[in-house]
């Protein structure tokens, strides 16, 4: 079995990256995709490598030279890359294509060695390595029969049409096991015939979509099964891949730095990042989505429109509230507007408030509860040393939350001694309304000129896309502040339509945060039921757990993201946690939320079954008689 690698290309998309070399030589993580590939190959027992170079072409001589791993390489030379595709380079690599059985790859991939592994076994002499196509995966799509045959390639217009019907779509993974029979008797001579009759400036996978269309019997897939891989084409690519191929020692951290965007890893089970699943409901989606072409042609309405949506929203005066982009974009401005000298903050918190409020003297001030409940008498005492005093509540990450009439005692005092109160309240929705109830109305707003409510729409609603927050204040100066920070469109067609149709749906959404208060309660029971875990009560959408004296928080998470690839919050580095092991977890659905404690239990055994083996291997103290 020998391997044909097509190394000629430009490149010019993954730029600053390539150019000074082909896109095989850029390195991750240390090692060049190239290296990566042929070290797969050989180890799998190729005995003979083929690559069609073209751009920086010594740069690839010098690195691999004329064996690798003790197995030969040659070159094949394609001066003609600039002006060609891929077709020709495997065109003119034709002769050697027929000396054996042949794996073909693309030298822009990157991948899991065991699907070289699964390659090489699979009982087909023809084989295609695919994955199901997911939102942002462009190239070779295929249809495959029910005993994985290819049924055909698909050009582009008829994976449009297809897209939205029941029939699975299949990516090509530029991965291919080809027989030398197959190759001399049917695809080299079509590849011959197209190159003549077609050109030299297209992909090879056209001549496969051709000989396909003609028989359908000789090539199959081997659909790929949770492994990994990537196509680099530019360099959110390669950022993207740097991540998805870290060692386990950096793969947390990766993902963690990348605060969203966990769309591009669809194997990736998000326990990090807070939004309701059990909302927007299906018919609002279908609403949504039918209105996709006009929003996104379209200009969203100024801040005005907007303001008066969100006052429709929430029952109160368009006079006394502003949409933000988020309620991260609000925080920033008030941090910009708020002149207070001294500003405190109950930690640990969201981040954003410590960062925000620069050129302000911020006092930090822990609960001081293990449970870190919040104690309103120490909070009170904590705002006459300030002048401005912000308060999560549920508190995140802990969950714990004041009840109404603490609240409003606080609120009360505060007015009483001319202290600004920032109350966020972006969890409200979620705890139990007996015990806390959003402050977000009219009348509170209006007896109390100094409180600022900020909320999140993102998390509660399920729609973080949309980036949508709310802030709420009588202080018309401070939130005419506010909106003059704004530009003329801070928030985009859809998070305006979000507000513009939401009205229709608020039931559902009742209904929904009921659910998450259901599944929250089931979720801690069976939390609790796992051996080293303290899990904290929470009025939030998530809980904050105590992993005990096992393992640190960060072994855990990384251990979570390396065996399960779930991510959840590595507590012990915020402000207020020194020396505390805790991750904060997201309540999801049932069924991520199972797989979750399962992923938990199998994540601590291993740890303890490592521990313990550790400890019998160490030598034990020597005796002396």
């Amino acid at each position: 079995m020998q391997a044909l690698i097509l190394a000629a290309g430009m490149g010019k998309r993954l730029r600053p990256h390539t150019n000074d070399r082909t896109k095989c030589m850029i390195t991750l993580h240390g090692l060049t995709l190239l290296e990566r590939s042929l070290d797969a190959l050989t180890t799998e027992g190729v005995t003979r490598v083929v690559i069609v170079i073209g751009y920086e072409a010594d740069g690839v001589r010098r690195l691999i030279g004329d064996r690798y791993a003790n197995v030969p390489v040659t070159y094949v030379d394609n001066p003609d890359f600039a002006t060609t595709n891929n077709i020709y380079s495997l065109y003119l690599a034709r002769h050697e294509c027929a000396r054996d059985d042949t794996i073909l790859l693309e030298s822009d991939v990157v991948y899991d060695s065991k699907i070289l592994r699964d390659l090489l076994a699979h009982p087909a002499p023809n084989v295609a390595v695919v994955d199901r196509k997911r939102l942002g995966m462009d190239g070779g799509v295929v249809t495959l029969s029910s005993d994985n045959t290819i049924q055909q390639f698909l050009s582009k217009d008829h994976v449009e049409e297809l897209a939205h019907e029941d029939e699975p779509l299949y990516k090509t993974v530029n991965i291919y096991k080809l027989s030398r029979d197959y190759l001399t008797r049917t695809f080299l001579p079509s590849l011959r015939a197209y190159v003549r009759s077609e050109g030299r400036d297209e992909f090879y996978e056209e001549v496969l979509r051709v000989i396909v269309a003609r028989d359908k019997h000789e090539l199959v897939a081997m659909p790929l099964d949770g492994e990994k891989w990537y196509e680099i084409d530019d360099p959110v690519d390669y950022e993207i891949a740097q991540t998805l191929f870290a060692p386990a020692e950096a793969a947390y951290e990766n993902y963690a730095s990348h605060h969203g965007g966990y769309w591009r890893f669809p194997r990736l089970r998000d326990f990090c990042y807070l939004a309701n699943p059990y909302f927007p409901p299906s018919d609002m989606l279908e609403e949504m989505r039918g209105a996709f072409d006009l929003l996104l042609r379209s200009y969203p309405s100024s801040g005005k429109v907007l303001d008066g949506l969100a006052a429709k929203m929430f029952d109160v005066d368009p006079a006394v509230i502003t949409v933000g982009n988020g309620a991260a974009e609000l925080i920033v401005t008030l941090g910009q507007v708020c002149r207070s000298s001294r500003l405190g903050i109950s930690v640990p918190t969201f981040d954003e408030y410590l960062k925000r409020f620069s050129g302000t003297e911020i006092i930090e001030f822990s609960h001081g509860d293990p449970g870190l409940k919040p104690d309103p008498s120490r909070l009170a005492a904590v705002l006459d040393q300030t002048d401005t005093f912000v308060l999560v509540n549920p508190d995140n990450p802990s969950g714990q939350c004041l009840s109404t009439s603490e609240l409003l005692e606080l609120v009360q005092y505060a007015e009483s001694r001319g202290k600004r109160l920032i109350l966020d309240e972006s969890f409200v929705d979620f705890t139990d309304q007996l015990h806390c109830a959003s402050l977000l109305r009219q009348d509170i707003l209006m007896a109390h000129p100094h409180l600022v409510i900020l909320k999140s729409i993102s998390k509660s609603y399920g729609v973080p896309g949309t980036r949508l927050g709310v802030l709420a204040t009588a202080d018309t100066t401070l939130l005419d502040q506010v909106r003059l920070q704004n530009p003329v469109w801070n928030v985009n067609s859809f998070g305006e339509y979000f507000l513009q149709i939401i009205g229709k749906y608020q039931t559902a959404y009742v209904a929904a945060c009921e659910d998450i208060r259901l599944e929250r309660a089931r979720f801690q029971n069976r939390l609790s039921t796992v051996a080293d875990i303290r899990v904290l009560p929470s009025h939030a959408n998530y809980f904050l757990c105590d992993v005990g004296e096992l393992m640190s928080s960060h072994s855990l998470a990384e251990n979570l993201m390396n065996e399960h690839a779930i991510l959840v919050k590595d507590c012990s580095t915020k402000v207020g946690m020194t020396g505390r092991q805790f991750v904060r977890v997201t309540v999801r659905d049932t069924a991520d939320n199972d797989y979750f404690i399962a992923a938990l239990k199998d994540t601590i055994a291993r740890f303890g079954s490592l521990q313990t083996d550790q400890a019998l291997t160490e030598p034990g103290p020597r005796r002396h008689g």
